[in-house]
């Protein structure tokens, strides 16, 4: 029981996020590569969508918003909100499996590619761990982005 996940904006994210790359990595077969929507970025999608559905569900409930994932999959397969998110937990963790195994192979495009999409669902990760730090952005959030912009080790 997979989510359907052509309709996120996170592969335009990572297919943005090549433009401007210095270099000669950045190929029209590198676009086509991404627009063809590997395993890799297939899972970056899963993570980036399921851990925001998760994470914000009820917040998007409180206020009336359009149904999430989390709505979607309770109608369309007779489950508990429960049995959703431990769902989604278990899809997530399949995500990040395929984007190390695609990681570690060699791939039709350069590394520096591949880590920019690593790096998007690193971010939603981070975003999304606890909390929907998006949304509401608290202590958490705010302590990485100054360990990352203040407080951050020279290299």
């Amino acid at each position: 029981m997979q989510v359907a996940l052509e309709t996120t904006g996170y592969s335009m994210l990572a297919t943005v996020s090549f433009i401007g790359m210095a270099g000669d990595m950045v190929t029209e077969q590198a676009f086509d590569w991404v627009f063809n929507r590997p395993k890799i970025v297939r899972a970056s999608e899963t993570i980036c969508r399921l851990v925001d559905d998760v994470r914000s569900h009820k917040f998007e409930q409180e206020r009336g918003h359009a149904a999430s994932g989390v709505e979607c999959y309770i109608r369309q397969y007779g489950l508990s909100e429960q049995e959703v998110y431990k769902e989604f937990h278990m899809q997530v963790v399949n995500a990040w499996k395929d984007i190390n195994e695609e990681c570690l192979k060699p791939t039709a495009v350069p590394m520096p590619l591949l880590e920019r999409i690593l790096n998007l669902s690193r971010v939603i990760d981070v975003i999304y761990k606890e909390e929907d730090e998006y949304t509401h952005v608290g202590e958490v959030m705010k302590n990485n982005i100054a360990s990352l912009l203040i407080d951050s080790v020279p290299i």
